[in-house]
């Protein structure tokens, strides 16, 4: 049996607590294409499914698939290979490719075209796909000479660029980990991924990031090297390389070491590690190995429908951090499938120069974490605030007809004749609005990394820019559903990339289940870790996400909460706190941030922030409220103009207008005990350098509970439920 071997390994007192009945697989694996050796051209052809060329091999070797069918499902072993869950038909068999093998056919057909851009001051940079892969080799062979073994990080700590992806896929093609650190790390948390992956080369943006290094250098074991990509060094270091000395010293190295090294790589071994952002705990080293990057490459670009470039160029603003799989997969890898172009914002991107960039890039393609629709949501709201009276009347009316319209589509996609007022209002404001947000080109815009509330994907469904939300995680690469212009629903995360399988695990009376994933983007397993990979993937290999969800009838998924996240109350309810929240910030506007409180205690509880604007050059937030939410204050008769006016309920019309907010959110809860009974206005709103958020905006309960400890405990000094807050009638 297919099963047996492996089976037979996790027996050894190591199975999981779940039983479920076996799910058998019929497995093929195709032996390795290896374009660097001089018969390529002969051995190999191009088969093309749909838009999307696909690499395959004439004569595969018998052996690898022998081999193959011999390996786990999971490993924590770094140097280790896994089955690949290979299909039997569509995408799911497809042949497997390493990242050095969807490099080649990338540089074989679109060679000349750009592959990154950027600007240095005024000047505006670029790469076409030779160059860059030509960068790449003189990279990985800088590394080899730096001393890289096989199978050990290469640390990337900085900002995205060239040099970002170049000392990425340098390591991979040297054998080493690409290894993606958020630059928000303290140097404790760098040490703490540069010694789990055994980092023996750490590439880093400037002097800020080297000094966090420089501290913990001592406690490296395994480095060998730092490179600095941008700025000047201060001072000489042994060891110390600028970017251009780093990649001199491979530029006349042999290229038979290297050779030899990409042809020994198979689809089935890791090259690249995710570290979790650690909401709940230590990080955790997610093991993607070649398949998972190219194949779910190929199958997000088929499901969202990407032009191949020699059709059209598609264009994407690389921003978010590429230490998260979600960008680094929008912005490396689906882009390099279909001969993309990657365009690198500046810096301070997030802090307010992002738009400048759209409107210089004007992207095909863009993907924003919900925080930067909301930013964008209260910047359109604060220039429509002070337009005139007509202005007003006129993009009140087109929004009315925009929502309307596009709801009409998401409920029946056959194609028709749009409505004249549809047309119109496309011509008098939605066409502007996109030209002034630098999406008039992008057909396609996805949400995703944390909740999106209603309000906001309504906000701009009535500009005639859906939001097409997408699901997945680190362990499964990336995407696992993700909602198209033919296929969406507000507020459900779509469906799932073709050759991907989700089930629903012990799902209750409602159909609310924890969303289990197959396919072949599932990770390999977390490294150095059999205990933690077992507790996410069960015994017949569904990986396991921690989120609770459900279907509707039209097989759309809806994430309804997370299990770690579950409140569990002194009466022993079960209460997802994700949509409490988004309900709450969708009755009172003049909220940013809500967190639900309750676990173990006797009756629910809330800690709330107000919009305030942000310091353009820390990112942290700031006591003046934004003007979106003055203006919401003033409606409500208050003239406050600071948090600090507000908080702790200072201001008692702002405070009584959120506890009608709240009381509206009450009326509609299935029982008392999901109600929530008291609220504090906290003095400053959540932020990444205030340590509530993580890197991609989502909230750090754990975080937040201890510093907010206090006005915690004030809510439960008293024993007994608030009798004044009884469920409203």
């Amino acid at each position: 049996m297919l099963w047996k071997a492996w089976q037979s390994q996790r027996s050894r007192g190591q199975t999981r607590n779940r039983v479920r009945p076996v799910f058998v697989y019929s497995v093929e694996f195709a032996a390795s294409v290896r374009p660097e050796q001089p018969d390529f051209h002969r051995e190999c052809q191009w088969a093309n499914s749909g838009e999307l060329p696909i690499l395959l091999r004439s004569s595969p070797d018998p052996s690898a698939k022998t081999e193959a069918a011999k390996s786990p499902l999971w490993t924590s072993q770094g140097d280790a290979e896994v089955k690949l869950r290979m299909g039997e038909s569509g995408v799911a068999a497809e042949p497997p490719l390493t990242v050095h093998q969807m490099f080649t056919s990338a540089v074989e057909r679109y060679g000349d075209n750009t592959a990154l851009a950027w600007k240095e001051g005024d000047q505006a940079k670029s790469l076409n796909y030779r160059d860059y892969y030509k960068a790449c080799r003189t990279a990985a062979k800088s590394y080899l000479k730096l001393g890289l073994q096989r199978y050990h990080g290469v640390c990337i700590l900085g900002f995205n660029s060239a040099e970002w992806f170049i000392a990425d896929i340098g390591a991979i093609l040297a054998g080493g980990f690409g290894v993606g650190v958020y630059t928000t790390n303290s140097p404790e948390a760098c040490q703490f991924v540069a010694e789990n992956c055994k980092a023996n080369v750490i590439v880093l943006e400037n002097e800020k990031q080297l000094q966090k290094i420089l501290q913990i250098e001592d406690q490296l074991p395994h480095l060998k090297a730092i490179v600095q990509y941008k700025g000047a060094l201060r001072e000489k270091r042994p060891n110390l390389y600028t970017w251009d000395e780093f990649m001199e010293l491979g530029r006349d190295e042999p290229d038979g070491p290297l050779d030899a090294i990409i042809a020994s790589q198979k689809p089935n071994q890791c090259c690249s590690l995710i570290y979790t952002s650690g909401t709940t705990g230590q990080p955790k080293g997610v093991m993607l190995s070649h398949d998972n990057l190219t194949w779910t490459a190929l199958s997000t670009a088929k499901h969202v429908c990407l032009t191949d470039a020699t059709v059209a160029q598609e264009v994407v603003v690389s921003y978010l951090p590429l230490s998260h799989i979600a960008a680094q997969m929008v912005d490396m890898w689906l882009i390099m499938r279909v001969g993309g172009s990657t365009h690198f914002a500046q810096p301070d991107a997030l802090k307010g120069s992002l738009v400048n960039t759209l409107k210089e890039v004007r992207p095909t393609a863009f993907m924003g974490v919900p925080r930067v629709w909301e930013k964008m949501q209260e910047k359109m709201k604060s220039i429509g605030a002070k337009s005139s009276t007509l202005r007003r009347k006129v993009a009140s009316w087109a929004k009315d007809v925009g929502l309307q319209t596009n709801l009409t589509r998401m409920r029946n996609t056959a194609t028709g004749q749009a409505p004249f007022q549809y047309q119109l209002a496309k011509k008098l404001v939605f066409k502007k609005v996109r030209k002034a947000l630098g999406l008039d080109r992008c057909t396609k815009c996805y949400t995703g990394a944390a909740p999106t509330t209603k309000d906001t994907l309504e906000f701009f469904l009535s500009l005639d820019i859906p939001l097409f939300e997408l699901y997945g995680m680190s362990e499964c690469t990336g995407p696992h559903t993700i909602s198209r212009p033919d296929a969406f629903r507000l507020t459900s995360c779509g469906k799932e990339i073709p050759g991907c399988t989700t089930k629903l695990d012990n799902p209750d009376e409602e159909g609310n289940g924890e969303i289990c994933f197959w396919g072949r983007h599932i990770f390999m397993g977390y490294l150095n870790a059999p205990d933690k990979t077992e507790d996410a993937l069960d015994a017949e290999g569904w990986l396991h996400s921690g989120d609770l969800g459900k279907r509707d009838e039209h097989g759309f998924l809806y994430i309804t909460g997370r299990i770690k996240e579950l409140i569990i109350t002194a009466g022993g309810e079960n209460i997802p706190p994700v949509p409490i929240e988004d309900a709450v910030k969708d009755a009172v506007p003049l909220l940013s941030n809500a967190m639900l409180i309750g676990d173990k205690r006797k009756f629910l509880s809330m800690l709330v922030t107000i919009k305030s604007q942000i310091n353009p050059e820390t990112g942290n937030p700031e006591d003046e409220l934004t003007p979106e939410a003055v203006e919401i204050c003033k409606k409500l008769g208050s003239s406050a103009k600071t948090v600090s006016e507000i908080a702790g309920g200072r201001d008692r019309t702002v405070h009584a207008a959120i506890q009608e907010g709240i009381n509206q959110v009450n009326k509609k809860a299935t029982s008392n005990a999901q109600c929530i009974q008291k609220f504090v206005i906290l003095n400053r709103d959540f932020s990444i350098n205030g340590g509530e958020l993580g890197p991609t905006m989502k909230l750090k309960r754990p975080v937040v509970l201890k510093m907010y400890k206090d006005q915690i405990d004030n809510f439960y000094k008293d024993l007994e439920t608030p009798a004044d807050n009884q469920r409203p009638k």
